[in-house]
């Protein structure tokens, strides 16, 4: 393929991780993959993964830089295939205690942002037809207790895609949602060093009431991370959802996935009772 009638996909949250991933095997496919990234040390890291990646500066919680981002990807000359909404945090904490500026924080990034983009890139993909693919999680169907923030905002992804699929069905462009269980990224690290940070926000009562339930949880997402799935798997799952010809509205990745989707489909008692066995919650 020429570099002029190379395809683009614009992939956010693409500095490590899930997103570093997928643009590496998007430029392995034969794609242009613009890699959303924040900083100039995560422009030049990804800039190595392959000669077809191009670092795109991208904060998706700045409007300016999303509508510069947008007029860069235009003005490369290259039909956008796709956009991949990938950019994510994790906020974690008991709600009874938690700042609700945290809990804004988790929905700006991961709500807010990915509507942001996908509205930005959207006369592109109207223009080419393109897909649209949101990386979402399992907590986006269970709700998992001390993570809260993060699967709410999950959730909200998950109804937000669902919307968009039939809105833009139209236009003949495609919407999908991936949505593994765990995966081995750096997001498990930055967990554990998250840990102290969390425990010293919180309040004393906080500590007093929580903190066995709180231990419980970390212990369980270091069994977790043993068991995750490889990146690539996600990145294989998000690469069909741009190149079938009929991509499926959900992919659902991963025994943990799996399970945990029929355990969404519990009685409440029940999956309540599910959910502090499989965490030994006290």
């Amino acid at each position: 393929m020429s570099e002029h009638r190379r395809e683009a996909v614009v992939v956010t949250g693409a500095s490590s991780g899930i997103g570093a991933d997928v643009v590496s095997l998007l430029a392995h496919a034969g794609f242009l993959a613009f890699a959303g990234v924040r900083s100039d040390a995560d422009a030049a890291r990804v800039a190595t993964l392959h000669e077809h990646v191009r670092p795109l500066r991208l904060d998706v919680t700045d409007a300016a830089s999303v509508d510069e981002a947008a007029q860069t990807v235009a003005a490369s000359g290259h039909v956008l295939r796709a956009l991949v909404g990938n950019a994510g945090i994790a906020v974690a904490g008991p709600l009874e205690f938690l700042p609700v500026d945290e809990l804004r924080r988790q929905f700006e990034i991961n709500v807010f942002g990915a509507v942001a983009v996908a509205q930005a890139f959207l006369p592109q993909l109207r223009a080419s037809r393109g897909r649209l693919v949101f990386v979402g999680s399992i907590s986006g169907r269970l709700s998992v207790p001390f993570i809260a923030p993060y699967s709410a905002s999950k959730f909200a992804l998950r109804a937000l895609a669902d919307a968009m699929r039939v809105e833009l069905a139209p236009a003949g462009i495609a919407v999908s949602l991936v949505e593994p269980g765990s995966v081995k990224t750096p997001i498990w690290q930055k967990g554990r060093d998250s840990r102290e940070a969390l425990l010293a926000s919180l309040p004393p009562k906080a500590l007093e009431y929580y903190a066995r339930q709180i231990d419980a949880v970390f212990a369980q997402t270091a069994r977790e991370e043993r068991a995750a799935m490889p990146v690539r798997d996600v990145s294989r799952a998000v690469l069909r959802a741009i190149t079938v010809r009929k991509p499926k509205a959900s992919y659902l990745l991963g025994g943990s996935a799996r399970a945990g989707s029929i355990v969404a489909l519990l009685p409440s008692a029940l999956r309540d009772r599910a959910l502090r066995a499989s965490m030994r919650l006290p």
